[in-house]
């Protein structure tokens, strides 16, 4: 693996796939952009269960199986391909939302959540993880569209989530790096290719 490994994470409405194709597109031909979850064939029909499925039942357990699914094969045909090939992946969610969903937010234990995200993806972990940090309620009032199965958990487990991430941030600081969400997003993305250029100094 030559490349780098970028993750944007972070609650619903914290504006992080917004910031994600900012950074893709400051890039160029450089960086790959992709998303979870979803964006395989396989990635796809998950997506539909997971998000767009409301009348289906699906237990907690499974549902941590499912985006482990996901993920296996995200890195099989698009991350690991892209990052022996030497480019920047730059991808909307990886393990530490599941990690934060499936974990927290469920109330799985998140250490068993991490471990099969950690088996799933044959053990690849993000270089740099950037959490876009907005309050539940701030990210609440910025969804102004149709909800998901998942954004209709209600309040208590979107807190849940959303301090799921920041445990994570605060015990792993040298991979995560904690943005504020809630300015203007110039600049976010300032504040972000400031980290970047930091962090790898190559891509700046």
């Amino acid at each position: 693996m030559t490349g780098h490994f970028i993750a944007f994470e972070g609650g619903e409405g914290t504006g992080k796939s917004t910031q994600a194709r900012r950074l893709a597109d400051r890039l160029g031909p450089r960086a790959l952009f992709t998303f979870e979850p979803g964006d395989t064939p396989l990635g796809a029909d998950v997506r539909r269960l997971l998000l767009d499925s409301p009348d289906l039942d699906i237990t907690d357990r499974a549902e941590a199986l499912l985006m482990a699914a996901d993920r296996a094969q995200h890195v099989v045909e698009v991350i690991g391909p892209a990052l022996v090939a030497g480019r920047t992946v730059i991808t909307d969610r990886f393990a530490g939302s599941s990690i934060a969903y499936q974990g927290h937010g469920r109330q799985l234990p998140a250490a068993e959540v991490e471990q099969l995200s950690r088996w799933a993806t044959d053990g690849l972990w993000p270089d740099l993880i950037l959490l876009l940090e907005v309050s539940p309620r701030d990210a609440e009032r910025r969804l102004a569209r149709d909800k998901d199965r998942v954004e209709s958990a209600g309040e208590a487990f979107h807190t849940r989530v959303h301090d799921g991430f920041l445990v994570q941030a605060m015990a792993d600081p040298d991979r995560w790096a904690v943005v504020d969400g809630t300015r203007a997003e110039g600049d976010v993305a300032d504040a972000i290719w400031e980290l970047i250029s930091i962090r790898f100094p190559d891509l700046a």
